[in-house]
């Protein structure tokens, strides 16, 4: 029986290399696990976990790695945070299921009212539960649908929606997310995203040049009166941790007012603290008029959440929006004890904390690593891009070997970009600082050997 303490702010905050990674249970553990699993289901490092917590996961050979990834922006309050603890523990000797939508229960209203209260904009709101990011994106195209009577949908170049039929038409990298999933949905129009290190005329021009690109095509291509929905994730994740040029959203969010295009601003990465403000739209003062939010919501537990324009969500009618799972409460419980989380521990404050630390440290390495053409991000939401160096040519080799020689020193980290070339940093907002530095030192000293 294993004598690593259970998880939480118990768990020793160090980091741990007891076995070559991974180690010989956890590659036992693989082995049935491609035995019972469709290969499908990819596996970014394949360490099989007992405990985590803090900025550690501990995996069954008992080493201790360094976590820059946070189950892909999920766990930012930490995998086992004692308010999520008791308040899920409480409410699973209580009851585990009943279905809203059949006999309600006070924490699906209390979790609406909060998301009501603390996302941008002081306007009535209306707030319903899903399981999913996908699966919100979904909900709220339809909503925005429903109410303009409109078909046609906007995103952008390096967008990712999720994986769903809609939400993958939606994502624009083909390879893994649409290869060969095909027919896609219809009434989807893809423009330019302000992409800074990418733009042919320099990011200088960047904001001004891609939202007039985008409009013109949206207005000869499509129409503004036939469009219902914008939807664009203020960074773009898995396309990169691509922060749009600034001004480039709020002329986006100016022209959906002016032609009742509905704004979805799609927050399921950049949501609750991870970029140093509770939700990434507020850093230009965008108010979406509505809102998908996942991932960090509940501390692991699925749970998501379309938060909007009470005059937007009200059009639906009775029946028309729902699901058996959405809004469970063991996960409302979740979601209430990380929104106590983040306000008593200023994790938004820690976030931004967390930027100060990691961009200068990176911007650093970079200076002597031309292998590194760009480094961004905002708060605890980071990335560097990989590039062959003295040119601007997507690097994914690179990429790959720093990250697989990152696990193999215990460090986890992603890797994330349409050209499969950037290395993003995601770590939990309650992660001390010594192990942020290691975790530094360490990315430092590899891509110094490469």
């Amino acid at each position: 029986m294993s004598t690593v303490p259970q998880g939480g702010p118990s768990l020793p905050q160090e980091r741990r290399v007891v076995t070559e990674i991974p180690g010989p249970k956890s590659r036992e553990m693989f082995a049935r696990k491609q035995a019972a699993v469709p290969p499908g289901i990819g596996t970014t490092l394949p360490v099989f976990v007992t405990h985590a917590g803090g900025g550690v996961v501990v995996d069954a050979d008992g080493n201790s790695l360094i976590d820059f990834g946070s189950g892909i922006a999920v766990t930012s309050v930490g995998n086992a945070a004692p308010r999520v603890v008791e308040r899920v523990r409480k409410q699973v000797a209580d009851f585990t299921h009943t279905c809203f939508m059949v006999t309600p229960y006070e924490s699906y209203v209390q979790v609406a009212e909060k998301l009501n209260e603390i996302t941008p904009g002081d306007h009535a709101k209306r707030t319903f539960l899903l399981n999913s990011g996908a699966e919100a994106v979904e909900n709220a195209v339809k909503v925005a649908r429903h109410a303009t009577g409109r078909q046609a949908v906007v995103v952008f170049d390096h967008g990712y929606h999720g994986r769903t039929l809609l939400t993958m038409s939606l994502t624009a990298k083909n390879m893994p997310y649409k290869h060969r999933f095909g027919p896609f949905a219809p009434e989807v129009y893809r423009v330019p995203l302000a992409y800074p290190f990418r733009w042919p005329t320099g990011p200088e021009n960047c904001a001004e040049e891609a939202a007039a690109q985008a409009i013109d095509q949206i207005n000869k291509q499509v129409g503004a009166e036939n469009v219902a929905a914008v939807v664009i994730e203020p960074i773009a994740g898995e396309g990169g941790f691509i922060e749009p040029a600034k001004g480039f959203l709020p002329r986006i969010a100016e022209f959906c007012k002016a032609n009742g295009i509905v704004f979805i601003a799609d927050e399921v990465q950049t949501g609750f603290s991870r970029t140093g403000h509770l939700f990434a739209c507020e850093e230009e003062g965008i108010v979406p008029d509505i809102i998908v939010t996942a991932k960090g919501i509940a501390g692991g537990l699925p749970l998501a959440a379309v938060t909007g324009r009470a005059e937007i969500l009200d059009k639906v009618h009775v029946g028309g929006l729902g699901g058996t799972y959405g809004g469970n409460p063991l996960a409302c419980e979740a979601a209430l004890g990380v929104l106590e989380t983040i306000e008593a521990e200023d994790l938004t404050g820690r976030a931004r904390r967390i930027g100060e630390v990691m961009l200068p440290r990176l911007r650093a390495i970079a200076e002597k690593a031309p292998v590194i053409g760009d480094v961004r991000g905002r708060g605890a939401m980071i990335a560097i891009e990989l590039v062959v160096p003295g040119t601007k040519e997507p690097h994914p080799t690179a990429a790959g070997e720093i990250a697989r020689r990152c696990h193999a020193e215990g460090l986890l980290v992603l890797t994330a970009g349409t050209y499969g070339n950037v290395l993003r940093f995601l770590p939990p907002l309650v992660m001390p600082d010594h192990l942020l530095e290691e975790g530094l030192t360490i990315l430092e000293k590899i891509i110094a050997e490469i």
